[in-house]
């Protein structure tokens, strides 16, 4: 993140630059150097949204209705509770925010988070808070376009074992236009299970 601010600030230098040898009286900037071009250029690359953002905003926006099920136990039966996700397209569409209300765990549970496409990483993104906790998880992932499937990793830090890191698989299948499926898959003691599962149907 450090180096993006950096590069960040030389292209402001370098049209800051450009922009302070304005000749006044031909009312006209100087052209830009090779570098300046090529550097304008690359941020522009960066910063423009594509096919692949265009994508997201098709498949995710909307209001939809969520049944979640959840294993905290796996050898207990599992709760279901139901709620609402509104997602929004966001900052010109390059990303997708997700505004998330209903229960948790018999609780009131409200979360927030965004997913995108960076196009200098070429990685999709998936961030996320709520009000159970403090933190903000964050996973990193592609797109399997065979399956219609989004595939993510992360780390969570799992307050009920003093913060130990616990890796997390996660999955989000486009089943068809009105009906997306996400899994949470989390591993403890070298084992892999089933923590998490929504089924999302787009609100008519």
């Amino acid at each position: 993140m450090k180096l993006r601010h950096i590069a960040a600030l030389t292209l402001g230098c370098l049209i800051a630059t450009t922009a302070s040898a304005h000749d006044p009286k031909t009312d006209a900037p100087p052209p830009m150097t090779p570098e300046q071009q090529a550097a304008m250029a690359a941020w522009q690359k960066a910063s423009t949204p594509n096919e692949r953002h265009q994508q997201l905003i098709a498949e995710f926006a909307g209001t939809w209705n969520t049944k979640m099920t959840s294993w905290m136990d796996p050898s207990a039966p599992p709760q279901v509770e139901t709620g609402k996700s509104v997602n929004t397209a966001v900052l010109g569409g390059r990303q997708l925010r997700m505004d998330y209300s209903g229960q948790f765990m018999g609780q009131p549970f409200q979360g927030m988070g965004y997913t995108g496409y960076d196009n200098v990483t070429g990685k999709y993104f998936s961030t996320w808070s709520d009000n159970m906790s403090t933190g903000l998880f964050v996973a990193e992932g592609s797109y399997d376009a065979a399956g219609k499937v989004y595939n993510y990793t992360a780390t969570m830090n799992d307050p009920m074992q003093n913060g130990a890191p616990v890796p997390v698989r996660e999955t989000m299948r486009v089943v068809d236009k009105d009906h997306v499926t996400f899994e949470m898959y989390e591993t403890r003691d070298g084992k892999e299970r089933k923590s998490m599962q929504i089924e999302y149907t787009r609100a008519k």
